[in-house]
């Protein structure tokens, strides 16, 4: 059981592909939570659950771990409020004013805002082999994003859920973009502080919704499945996955397997939700896995 563990944390292929399935699963769940648990309200939820856990199951590391964390405390706590609070509060909120194909093109487009981050904060350059895959898997996400009729994108409008969603991306391109100067701690201490600073931040965000009519309060089965799946699945699982995917193949590379989720939550749609699976769904897996081998293998040599 430790050779398994060990021989599957140093597979980065295989920690961001669960990675993109967990957030893709999300996704189907947040569907479910439509209506069922306001959007600031199941950030809270999330975050504050996950801290909870993991602040106890980590308290010996971070213990240990204490004299590096403190003296990077600002760092967590901007990287926790942003990548984690901001990107989530951003993205359940956008939900609500712009359309799901919408929203998925957008989502799309982060591995672009970290590519370009990197080249302007650490002037990390880009290699052909990147740039082809990244068009491969931009295409095949555009292509499950339109049905399948690339033509029809060019009806889509831009409105104020659009505008909010590129903020969400832009913030969690830069989170993934910050983890390349993470402190040299174990993972649970790390991501310990960066869930707490999350609660810290999400919290007083659920008060204000709380005050408003758009808040609903989790009264159903459907609700609190959701906020507790967002907890343990997409906010432990998923986020120590992706951080230990980062550590292992940079940045640039874990970017693309983002593009990733908007397919597993079509796949999943249809397995859950009764949607149908089309020949297009097909077609862009094999873009979107097509360009991040591509982007792999013909990277530049070194290029994190």
């Amino acid at each position: 059981m430790t050779s398994f563990a060990a021989r599957l944390s140093s597979n980065a292929n295989l920690l961001l592909i669960i990675t993109a399935l967990i957030w893709g699963s999300n996704a189907v769940a947040g569907k479910l939570a439509v209506g069922e648990v306001s959007p600031l309200l199941l950030t809270a939820f999330r975050w504050g659950i996950a801290a909870v856990i993991l602040v106890f199951v980590s308290r010996r590391h971070l213990r240990a771990d204490w004299p590096v964390l403190r003296s990077r405390l600002p760092y967590l706590f901007v990287l926790g409020a942003a990548g984690f609070t901001g990107f989530n509060a951003l993205l359940y909120s956008a939900l609500h004013e712009t359309t799901a194909i919408n929203a998925t093109i957008i989502q799309a487009g982060m591995p672009l805002f970290v590519f370009a981050l990197n080249y302007v904060l650490y002037r990390m350059a880009l290699s052909g082999g990147q740039i082809v895959g990244y068009g491969l898997t931009l295409l095949g996400v555009m292509l499950t994003a339109a049905a399948g009729d690339l033509w029809s994108l060019g009806e889509l409008q831009i409105n104020q859920g659009d505008m909010i969603m590129i903020g969400a991306v832009f913030l969690y391109a830069a989170y993934s973009v910050a983890l390349r100067s993470k402190p040299d701690v174990h993972w649970l201490s790390f991501l310990s502080c960066l869930v707490t600073a999350a609660t810290l931040v999400a919290v007083p965000l659920a008060a204000y919704e709380a005050t408003t009519p758009s808040f609903i309060w989790p009264n159903s089965v459907i609700g609190w499945g959701v906020v507790f799946y967002a907890a343990l699945a997409s906010s432990i699982v998923a986020q120590a996955l992706f951080i230990r995917g980062n550590e292992l193949i940079g940045t640039n590379k874990a970017g693309l397997y983002i593009n990733l989720v908007p397919l597993f939550a079509s796949v999943l749609s249809v397995l859950l939700l009764g949607e149908r699976f089309q020949i297009y769904h097909g077609v862009a897996l094999v873009l979107v896995i097509g360009g991040i081998i591509l982007a792999q293998r013909w990277s530049a040599s070194g290029s994190r």
